[in-house]
């Protein structure tokens, strides 16, 4: 390993040997398509090796039971992100796809809109999904708290207490 190379933790390497190969085709399976199942599979080690130092992927006597079980939990996250992902993009180029033609955004703008959008969506995506529908109620069709309460089916003060929880996220995370 040359000094340029960052260290593996041992643990990380081996388990990457034994379960990169099986992970991919598992994903390749789930996805039906090869390109993005070494995508995922790269990403699930790169979250492993990410993972700050006081989880269990990182501390010295650290195995696992059930490695697969838990690669698996990692990259099924991954897909529904990946899915999202591509939902959202899809409904940003049919709405786009309706604006007249001098309407339409650039293309750098749409590249800008689209990176944005994700941005916003990575930022709510810890959230629990009425609180992120409460929110987008608001920013992005300007409802009212009084007109969310009765879309969602709860009171105006559970609005309230949603849409402090979800500000709160989006200035935590953009203060990063």
């Amino acid at each position: 390993m040359s000094a340029a190379e960052p260290a593996l933790h041992p643990h990380i390497r081996t388990l990457y040997s034994a379960h990169h190969g099986w992970l991919q085709g598992w994903l390749r399976k789930k996805l039906g398509n090869a390109f993005d199942a070494a995508d995922l599979a790269q990403d699930t080690f790169v979250r492993l090796l990410s993972a700050p130092d006081d989880t269990p992927e990182k501390q010295a006597d650290w195995q696992l039971r059930e490695p697969r079980a838990y690669l698996t939990l990692i990259a099924k996250r991954l897909m529904a992100n990946l899915y999202r992902r591509r939902s959202l993009e899809q409904a940003y180029l049919e709405a786009l796809g309706a604006l007249p033609e001098p309407m339409a955004p650039s293309p750098e703008q749409q590249a800008i809109i689209l990176e944005t959008l994700q941005e916003i969506d990575a930022m709510l995506d810890g959230l629990a999904p009425v609180v992120r529908q409460a929110f987008l109620l608001a920013q992005l069709e300007g409802l009212g708290y009084a007109e969310i309460a009765a879309k969602l089916s709860v009171s105006e003060r559970t609005v309230k207490r949603y849409m402090a929880e979800a500000m709160a996220r989006c200035i935590l995370l953009a203060s990063e």
